[in-house]
């Protein structure tokens, strides 16, 4: 079998102490000739100093190979990137031959076991987490050791499948799973390694030590609720650094570098809900002395290198932030100074490596072939028909038949939950929101991948009671991912959503409600006509509300849904549901649900 990363280094570490030692000997023998001229005391002083590099990836989401399990084929996107562990894993070696196998570390800031059918199959179907005497290995945990990860911090969505699932894959490991901020509620004691300090050889008797400190989002305690309330809290970014880097120091930390699962100035999506920021990796390099480098994640954004002052040291920190789904590699390339037996960081920059410029890694690819086919067989499962295709494309700006689909299935799984209750006779409303934008269920046969493709997160379906007026405030505040336009200007499709930086997966519309947002009205003052089975709605009448738990959570932040009366919860994720309904129905007819119930307009005329 060949040899994976951690060979090597065992090797390399070896044999350098090795040379250091026959090094020095040589030295001290010929060191009477060696006196002579300035020009070998300048070669001496050179060879004080070293370099070494930092490699990163951040929200990998259960990407291993370049294959989307969604269309079946291999991934492709406009931009012509490639996506996969795989790709990052010819990268990383590339670098390590470049710069030495003994001088190269390889971490990852989060968001690692959901995302794709892959990982799902394994925590779902095939689960990491049992009681039978053997365990599947999790795809992630198989490729990450053989690539030779040296550490990784917790993101949130580790914490989307429950507690033990995470556990089990942190078992699987060949590194540790940091987070210094996600702690045990009962005591608040620290639930994973807080950090870990990785020698490097680099020469002259004395390792340079590398301390690795990982965060993770304090969102967690609002998005996966269900699964952590009571078991573990998550304090600040910003502070729980400002704990950990000095007792990282002390530890003999030379370097510190921060893992950490939050972006670097975003506006917080949760607003007031937890006191501490989402986005914090910026505040946190500007305010907490004695970080060198902080490979950020969670924003999906690729940021080659941020440089911010520290405010207490007047030092440079440098961030940077890989393109997800293993799209992009950073790499912090540091150049350090050994003298008076201590080293001390004399330059660092940062850069990001295109995955899409490099073959797969065949060791990866080989490992795992056997889960691969099996996921790959599990998706195609026929699970019923389609009269017409049904396309997600116009979603962000057109009421489309394939979200449609999605209301009518949430609609119909609260009703029926709620036939025998007290709730059975309020009209149910359902939320949805355009998550993959090359979502599209085929005519003819439909697979289980398509169904997956349309619903990609691991969300339940929960029901809450919101009044009429509520619901026009959750509608009024879900319209802010439109810009603002005048009648008669142009449309550009490219600039007529995200606004705010509003991600498609937090703009709702609302099935079972006829409504126009006019888009040439300010924030606040959009949703024009708001009506229920063609009346006005009562701003006073109660309605049932069918949304997800991120949403329910406070997911997004919107108005009035986190803290309305829930009465009812499932646990089943709602794409299972959406599985299941299709295979009852046996044949999706947009005419059983597809209605054009909101538009965009401006004064009251049709933007499309």
């Amino acid at each position: 079998m060949p040899l994976n990363r951690r060979d090597f280094v065992t090797r390399s570490a070896a044999t350098a102490a090795g040379a250091a030692l026959a090094g020095g000997a040589s030295v001290a023998a010929a060191s009477p000739a060696a006196a002579a001229g300035a020009d070998q005391q300048g070669k001496k002083k050179d060879q004080k100093k070293q370099a070494f590099t930092v490699m990163g990836t951040t929200d990998l989401h259960g990407r291993v190979l370049n294959w989307d399990y969604f269309t079946d084929a291999v991934y492709a996107d406009k931009a012509h990137n490639d996506v996969g562990l795989a790709k990052i894993s010819t990268l990383a070696n590339q670098v390590r031959e470049d710069k030495g196998w003994d001088r190269t570390l390889l971490i990852d800031a989060g968001d690692m076991i959901q995302g794709t059918q892959l990982t799902y199959y394994y925590a779902r179907v095939d689960p990491i987490a049992t009681d039978a005497d053997t365990a599947p290995e999790h795809p992630m945990a198989l490729a990450m050791n053989l690539m030779g990860y040296d550490a990784a911090a917790l993101g949130n969505h580790e914490f989307n499948y429950g507690i033990p699932t995470l556990r089990a894959f942190e078992e699987q490991l060949e590194f540790p799973l940091l987070g210094a901020n996600a702690l045990h509620a009962k005591n608040e004691k620290p639930a994973f390694t807080p950090y870990v300090i990785k020698e490097l050889h680099l020469g002259h008797g004395r390792p340079l030590k590398v301390g690795i400190l990982g965060l993770t989002n304090p969102g967690i305690a609002i998005w996966d609720k269900a699964n952590v309330s009571g078991k573990m809290v998550f304090p600040g970014i910003v502070e729980m650094a400002a704990k950990y880097v000095p007792r990282m120091k002390a530890a003999g930390a030379d370097i510190i570098v921060v893992s950490a699962h939050s972006g670097i100035d975003e506006p917080t999506t949760y607003g007031d809900q937890l006191p501490w920021p989402e986005d914090a990796s910026g505040e946190m390099a500007e305010t907490v002395a004695g970080i060198d480098a902080v490979l950020v994640g969670h924003t999906h954004k690729e940021v080659a290198q941020r440089l911010i002052v520290n405010k207490q040291t007047g030092r440079t920190v440098v961030l940077s932030e890989p393109l997800c789904w293993g799209q992009r590699l950073t790499c912090f390339d540091f150049e350090v100074e050994f003298d008076n037996g201590s080293w001390t960081l004399v330059s660092l920059s940062s850069r990001v490596l295109n995955s899409n410029t490099v073959a797969e890694d065949p060791e990866i690819v080989d490992a795992l072939s056997a889960q691969h086919k099996k996921v790959v067989e599990y998706v195609n499962q026929v699970i019923g028909t389609c009269k017409t295709e049904l396309s997600i494309a116009e979603a962000p700006f057109k009421d489309t038949p394939i979200i449609d689909l999605i209301g009518r299935v949430q609609a119909d799984t609260v009703k029926a939950a709620l036939a025998s209750t007290s709730y059975a006779n309020l009209p149910v409303l359902a939320q949805a929101a355009p998550f993959n934008r090359t979502a599209l269920i085929p005519a003819g046969q439909v697979k289980l991948r398509d169904a997956a493709g349309l619903y990609i997160y691991e969300n339940t379906l929960e029901a809450r009671i919101l009044t009429g007026a509520q619901i026009k405030d959750y509608l009024e505040f879900s319209a802010k991912y439109f810009a603002q336009l005048a009648p008669g200007a142009p449309v550009v499709l490219e600039t007529l959503t995200n606004q705010q930086s509003t991600p498609d997966y937090n703009y709702d519309s609302l099935y079972g409600v006829s409504y126009d947002i006019d888009i040439s009205q300010p924030v606040g003052s959009r949703i024009v006509g708001l009506s229920y089975d063609g009346k006005a709605v009562d701003p006073a009448a109660q309605f049932v509300l069918a949304v997800n738990n991120y949403r329910a959570n406070g997911g997004g932040n919107f108005p009035h849904v986190a803290a309305a009366t829930s009465v009812w919860a499932d646990s089943n994720e709602i794409r299972n549901t959406m599985i299941a309904w299709v295979k009852a129905k046996g044949v999706i007819d947009p005419a059983d649900f597809a209605s054009v119930s909101w538009r965009l307009v401006r004064a009251g005329v049709p933007v499309f």
